[in-house]
């Protein structure tokens, strides 16, 4: 039983996708082309980087970021250690005054 032809577009569509063209006699050519292009932007981007760390003003606004970077965290830990410490400082205050109360450790956050 023969199907009549349909007026799909799409079946036309798939019908040409089965179809498979003959590669070109360049391709060998064009793929390792575009290999060496890929592969040399890459390299130029890693360079560039290089370079720029060459640079005195890079390298100093580097420099620099590290150690404004390192201070803050410093800075940071030193503060949560004198909380601590003076957490610890006025539950011992409140149990030296009153022995019989008991102070409840609040948790650290951490």
């Amino acid at each position: 039983m023969d199907t009549p032809p349909s007026s799909d577009p799409l079946d036309r569509l798939l019908n040409r996708w089965s179809e498979v063209p003959e590669p070109s006699s360049h391709l060998t050519r064009e793929v390792w082309r575009r290999v060496a292009l890929n592969e040399s932007q890459a390299h130029q981007g890693a360079h560039w980087l290089l370079e720029q760390f060459c640079r005195p003003f890079v390298a100093t606004v580097f420099v620099f970021g590290c150690i404004v970077t390192g201070l803050f965290l410093a800075e940071v830990r030193v503060a949560r250690l004198q909380t601590e410490t003076s957490s610890q400082l006025a539950r011992s205050y409140v149990q030296l005054i009153n022995p019989l109360l008991q102070v409840q450790p609040q948790a650290a956050h951490k």
